[in-house]
């Protein structure tokens, strides 16, 4: 094939290329992306996905679960999607693969790529979920964009019963449209806020779990091990036992008069040696309001360098995170 092909062709036109690179990896239980290059459909389809433990590897998808896969995202095309399905089930018998290949320890950990991919998983989680979702929102401000395309999730979960419990920054407050989200789920999510909070997390029913794979969250872990999951619940659990319900103010007990609950949390970090970068990303606020906190900081303890800072925050007991 031409290296400019467009290569695009349904399941059942999969190319000769396609076949003998995926026959390959079923036989080898993996197979280099530098091989198929001349079948990236294999990869478009599903029927190849990344190993978790060296991206530059990818391995074979049982054509059950490509099956499967295909069943919700053509839904309305029944008659199209049995009949590829078909197509599928008659390479997978003459693939000839034993039992055992398909049981993959990568089975609990899956690498989505891209964010349709991830969204797409997502969904399923949603659909599949009876129980809990814990979330966990680290960024501050949640925009009303980002707010009203999480809503027809929440309000599928809030159908079924489900409860939620979502955790974001203190500083999640201050936007509207957090609260006009949480006005249309009438009381169905339970929302807390803390200083600070872990990376993004999301938990369903303690049987799968996302988190992201790259800075971008354009990368992200699709987790099914039990130990990994209970990890992460305990992880959740006990954020959340500290942080503060949003129907509630927050509290605090001044440890220096003048010095806010906000400039607390940043003095207790930068006692820590974070970067205002750093420290702003981890309290959900950009860089130029984290310096004006350590301006007004610096004021009140009258301190003209950073050093001396460091000191009076020592000093002053600051260096101790807020209660």
């Amino acid at each position: 094939m031409a290296e400019g092909d467009t290569h695009r062709h349904d399941v059942e036109e999969l190319c000769d290329a396609g076949e003998e690179a995926y026959q390959a990896a079923l036989q080898a239980g993996r197979i280099s992306r530098s091989k198929v290059t001349d079948a990236r459909c294999l990869v478009e389809l599903g029927l190849l996905h990344p190993d978790p433990l060296d991206m530059a590897w990818l391995l074979p998808t049982n054509p059950g679960v490509v099956v499967a896969r295909l069943l919700r995202e053509f839904e309305g095309e029944l008659g199209e999607i049995r009949r590829r399905a078909g197509v599928l089930a008659g390479m997978a018998e003459r693939s000839a693969v034993p039992r055992a290949a398909n049981a993959s320890p990568s089975a609990a950990l899956r690498v989505l790529e891209g964010m349709p991919r991830i969204n797409l998983a997502i969904d399923e989680a949603t659909a599949a979920c009876v129980a809990e979702l814990r979330a966990m929102q680290p960024s501050g401000i949640r925009s009303e964009r980002d707010l009203s395309g999480a809503l027809p999730r929440a309000l599928d979960l809030q159908e079924r019963g489900v409860r939620t419990r979502s955790l974001y920054t203190h500083v999640a407050r201050h936007g509207q449209g957090l609260e006009t989200y949480l006005e249309q789920l009438e009381g169905s999510v339970e929302v807390r806020t803390l200083d600070e909070v872990g990376e993004r997390l999301l938990i369903f029913d303690r049987a799968v779990a996302f988190i992201p794979a790259s800075p971008d969250r354009s990368v992200a872990l699709e987790l099914r091990h039990p130990a990994l999951i209970d990890y992460l619940v305990g992880v959740f659990d006990r954020f959340w036992h500290r942080a503060v319900p949003f129907s509630e103010h927050v509290p605090y007990a001044g440890v220096v008069e003048g010095v806010s609950h906000r400039e607390h949390a940043i003095a207790a970090l930068l006692a820590e040696g974070y970067t205002d970068a750093v420290i702003a990303e981890r309290l959900g606020i950009n860089v130029r309001t984290c310096r004006h906190h350590i301006g007004r900081l610096s004021e009140t303890l009258g301190c003209a360098t950073r050093t001396q800072l460091g000191v009076r925050i020592a000093q002053t007991g600051l260096h101790v995170p807020p209660a």
